[in-house]
């Protein structure tokens, strides 16, 4: 992966300037877009900062330049991740990123805010496939992405510092495009925040947080994960990861070890997390050693717990997942056509809900063999439950609920992934060409890509600008979800079996088993 530089678009037009609360800023003008790249929100969490709750960045004089990304926060070494923030110069992690189609001119455009996923273990905003130029010059929006620290920097259990501070720097980035959007177009009593995969499950997360309440009115939550994590749990993972650097979880022995050993320390612990499967459950069985914490500080509840008790009654909320969720992961497991009975049978056992959950799984899907039954219980413990029991949550207490399912197959590796995870992502942000995603679609996108991508654009723009992505709204009684494909459609929800077998799970905090 790289990160991706400004286009060259050889205008003569002057370069946009903006005046926002800490600065001046000079950015760029592409297709008609003016962009404004590796603008701080927070000072740069290093130093006597490392570990820190985020403080708002100290103002400049003059007019800065807004042209480059900002540096990623410490990464993961998934898809090369760590690498690429090794090579990034500088501290200044915490940025934000504004594509505008009116900018300085007080437009009052609908905002929309995007929050990448990556296992809250990695990810940044200058991926090429987070571009949001596409999005707002064909949407009419002001599109803002920005970065926000992962891994043990931002989601680790540690003594003397707050948890969540991932969580902590989105509420930051927030509370800039609050006080400094109106400097872009944008309004700031418009704000919609989307996501997808951990930056779903971060905005599920913000609807039950005190501290972002009237950040946002709207919100999209794109196949969000089920795990929030004890503290517990948290601690015991925390304590395995700073061990293998000899130290303990404490910022008194963190804050001295270089950035990138942090996230190397972790993948190490990823790498034979099955040692702790007695101990972490399932997330030692899937690998996952970071997740918001249910601190009861920064985080109160789970967010289907806030979100049942009414705790975001207030904003209107989209939420879905694509169809075949887990497929893209048993690619990369080297699992695709190879999963047998033994496999499909531990997976059961350790995924489905309850004491009966297997049998159950046997009973709904009777034809179903190893495969399928592997990918169903994986596909619903991870992403597809959870974003459905927030829907039924939300819409329980009144919310405004729309929900969706993308059913149409990736043609990229001769359509073996389905509609897999990570496949809305190049199509709601119109990115189909760019990043690593490409290769789900194909180059070139096909006219059956782009006419997709198209109706997805115009659904998530018209729900940031109205409230309404243009079908029925969920509820309890009827289901009905709008399926994305080559052929729209809305329809009962799809997977309705499986809404059964797991309708009385409450997804409680990932407990620490004794």
């Amino acid at each position: 992966m790289t990160v991706a530089t400004p286009a060259s678009h050889g205008s003569s037009a002057p370069r946009p300037v903006v005046r926002t609360a800490a600065g001046a800023l000079r950015g760029s003008r592409e297709a008609g877009v003016a962009v404004f790249r590796g603008i701080p929100f927070a000072e740069p969490p290093v130093g006597a900062l490392r570990f820190a709750a985020p403080l708002p960045v100290r103002g400049w004089s003059g007019v800065r330049e807004a042209v480059a990304y900002g540096p990623p926060p410490p990464q993961a070494g998934l898809f090369g991740m760590d690498a690429l923030a090794r090579d990034a110069a500088g501290d200044d992690w915490l940025t934000v990123n504004v594509w505008s189609p009116e900018a300085d001119r007080g437009a009052g455009l609908p905002v929309m805010v995007w929050v990448q996923g990556g296992g809250y273990a990695f990810g940044t905003s200058g991926l090429p496939e987070y571009d949001g130029g596409r999005l707002a010059r064909e949407g009419g929006v002001v599109v803002v992405t920005f970065n926000y620290r992962v891994g043990i920097e931002g989601f680790a259990q540690i003594e003397g510092a707050p948890a969540n501070r991932g969580l902590l720097d989105q509420v930051a980035a927030l509370r800039w495009v609050r006080d400094n959007i109106g400097a872009f177009g944008g309004d700031p009593g418009r704000v919609t925040v989307f996501g997808q995969s951990a930056g779903g499950g971060s905005i599920a997360a913000l609807l039950s947080m005190d501290r972002a309440e009237g950040l946002f009115r709207r919100a999209v939550v794109q196949s969000m994960p089920g795990t929030f994590f004890s503290p517990e749990l948290a601690e015991d993972i925390s304590a395995a990861c700073a061990a293998e650097l000899g130290l303990r979880p404490t910022v008194g022995d963190l804050s001295g070890v270089a950035p990138h050993r942090l996230p190397a320390a972790g993948d190490a612990v990823g790498a034979k997390s099955g040692q702790w499967n007695g101990r972490w459950g399932r997330a030692a069985h899937r690998g996952i050693l970071f997740s918001p914490v249910v601190d009861g500080e920064v985080l109160a509840a789970t967010p289907w717990q806030a979100v049942s008790a009414g705790a975001a009654r207030g904003v209107e909320l989209l939420v879905g997942h694509t169809r075949d969720e887990h497929r893209l992961f048993a690619a990369v497991d080297g699992l695709l056509g190879a999963v047998d009975e033994e496999q499909a049978g531990s997976a059961l056992d350790v995924f489905a809900p309850g004491q009966d959950g297997a049998r159950r799984y046997r009973e709904a899907f009777p034809a179903a063999g190893p495969e399928e039954l592997y990918e169903r219980v994986h596909s619903d413990w991870l992403f597809r439950m959870p974003t459905l029991h927030l829907a039924e949550a939300h819409a329980a207490a009144g919310g405004c609920t729309y929900a969706y399912e993308l059913t149409w197959p990736a043609p990229g590796m001769g359509g073996a992934l389905g509609a897999c995870h990570g496949l809305d992502v190049p199509l709601v942000l119109g990115t189909l060409d760019r990043g690593q995603p490409a290769a789900l679609i194909g180059t070139p996108p096909s006219p059956e890509a782009e006419e997709l991508s198209g109706r997805m654009r115009a659904a998530w723009t018209a729900f940031a600008a109205e409230g309404d992505p243009g079908w029925p709204a969920y509820d309890t009684r009827q289901r009905l979800v709008r399926l994305f494909d080559t052929r729209p459609a809305v329809a009962p929800y799809p997977e309705d079996a499986s809404r059964r077998i797991w309708e009385n799970h409450p997804f409680s905090p990932m407990p620490l088993r004794q």
